[in-house]
């Protein structure tokens, strides 16, 4: 079992990361990386609505979900599950650092919307995880997106004080950054399969 959960937990955070192996999550991954105190307060808040999410999910799939036969209900209940994580994060960031709140802006509501944290609530319920390969996922998944956007962010700040040129200054070079860390992502393929 241990190994079971090491692999799954190896596979989501660097085989299949979430942002740049499967591309979901990418907007809050390009948007909130210019500097690393943003890029690791939406990380932590990402950690928590993933993981939370994901036991929510989990739960709701097969108290209610699966033995009312309301399977056909799975995305819009999996989404209302996450609006109120979001509503439950933002209120806590706000109160407890505004600073943060302001540097998330508008990309912290827009977790709602994030598709790897519905991403990893569906692909739990289609690998049909146990309670303890689920929280493994979960975490794993969202470990992942943060260590790619604290990654990136890294590569920002640092080419903010490199020598650019001119045609690819601002976001074209953020992009061409991006798909080289995931090419650099795709060289632990060979790791886990699945």
């Amino acid at each position: 079992m241990g190994s079971e959960l090491a692999l799954i937990a190896l596979s989501a955070m660097l085989v299949n990361n979430f942002v740049l192996a499967r591309f979901l999550g990418v907007c809050p991954f390009l948007g909130v990386s210019r500097r690393m105190d943003s890029a690791v307060g939406m990380s932590v808040a990402v950690l928590f609505v993933m993981t939370v999410a994901s036991l929510a999910t989990w739960l709701v799939q097969r108290l209610v979900l699966t033995p009312f036969g309301l399977d056909y209900l799975r995305t819009i209940s999996f989404i209302l599950i996450i609006a109120a994580l979001v509503q439950l994060v933002e209120m806590v960031v706000q109160k407890s650092s505004p600073v943060l709140y302001q540097a998330l802006g508008i990309f912290l509501p827009l977790i709602t919307t994030n598709c790897a944290i519905l991403g990893v609530a569906l692909l739990v319920q289609q690998k049909d995880y146990g309670f303890l390969q689920t929280m493994t996922f979960a975490v794993a998944a969202s470990v992942g997106f943060g260590l790619a956007m604290v990654l990136l962010a890294g590569l920002r700040e640092s080419l903010a004080l490199a020598s650019v040129p001119r045609s690819f200054q601002g976001n074209a070079i953020v992009l061409v950054t991006a798909g080289i860390l995931s090419l650099a992502f795709m060289g632990f393929s060979g790791l886990v399969r699945g």
